[in-house]
């Protein structure tokens, strides 16, 4: 099956992070089918509405719409270029501009599920400091409201291929492995890490119970060893049904001496990984949306954060 990625971009340096990473990362995909994404620039409702009964406004707007047009199209002709360069066949990659319609987001969005897209690529930036930025508002958005298809932050220049899917036994967890050995599927050469650590009282509940004894703490840690167990079980099936030998997959397992975010982080940083998968949702509140998924974001640098959700 051809896997069809989405790239939302803008004339800005993060985006050229993004794109070369989508590029690089094809010769571990087995070589899916781009789209560069581009929503064009907002025009002033009081031109838009001038234009209605005024000619000289009218010739302005259509003057305007030319200008960003033109520019869309070269600095995206420019990507495709460069993707090109970087060992992409031309006829894998298109190039889409098209005028804002439900907001920049919800465009990228709306695309990338009519398109049935596999995922959607985004800088961790973008745009210029007078429009929104995508770090604090379109990928947020995405971040959020994109419940199907998965989200790949890219931040910086990625140069590692290792990667490491962070995972706490759950529904979501599992969901990020299936996007793993879909998108890796055959890959004979990948080395990926699953990353857990390991369950502790307050990522279940933050009510002091007196647990003198630490009856309770054994219970939540025989519940997350047999939960991770499973887990262990299912994911390596998925592994094996896509092709990708055990050999190349390493389980690492830490114990919970920080919050999960900072353990991640830490791990991330001493493996040298270029790529982190992670769910967005967990078996607690670990990982909700918000909390471990949002910290991982807002910390990681050059590197490419796939969140499933």
């Amino acid at each position: 099956m051809k896997k069809k990625i989405l790239i939302a971009v803008d004339d800005s340096i993060y985006s050229k992070y993004a794109i070369v990473y989508a590029a690089k990362i094809a010769s571990i995909t087995n070589q899916p089918h781009y789209t560069l994404f581009h929503v064009l620039p907002t025009i002033s409702q009081y031109l838009l509405d001038e234009a209605k009964t005024d000619f000289k406004a009218k010739t302005e707007l259509k003057k305007i719409m030319q200008r960003n047009h033109e520019k869309a199209h070269q600095f995206l002709n420019n990507y495709k270029e460069q993707m090109v360069k970087l060992g992409i066949k031309e006829d894998q990659i298109d190039i889409i501009a098209q005028p804002k319609m439900l907001g920049m987001a919800r465009d990228v969005l709306e695309h990338a599920q009519k398109g049935l897209y596999d995922a959607i690529c985004i800088g961790r930036r973008g745009l210029t400091r007078l429009q929104e930025t995508f770090s604090g508002s379109v990928t947020k958005k995405l971040l959020q409201h994109s419940q199907f298809i998965p989200v790949w932050v890219v931040d910086g220049e990625v140069e590692s291929k290792k990667v490491m899917a962070a995972i706490d036994g759950s529904e979501s967890s599992l969901r990020a492995v299936d996007h793993l050995c879909f998108m890796l599927m055959n890959n004979h050469e990948i080395n990926i890490t699953i990353f857990h650590v390991a369950a502790k009282i307050g990522d279940y509940c933050e009510i002091d119970f007196n647990d003198t004894n630490g009856e309770f703490e054994k219970i939540v840690i025989e519940g997350d060893k047999r939960c991770v167990q499973s887990f262990y079980t299912h994911a390596l099936k998925k592994f094996k049904d896509a092709g990708i030998g055990q050999d190349r997959i390493l389980i690492k397992e830490v114990k919970p001496r920080m919050n999960v975010g900072k353990a991640i982080i830490n791990e991330f940083k001493k493996g040298d990984y270029g790529t982190v998968v992670i769910g967005r949702r967990g078996i607690s509140r670990s990982f909700f949306m918000g909390k471990v998924s949002e910290y991982v974001i807002d910390k990681i640098e050059n590197c490419s954060l796939w969140l499933v959700s």
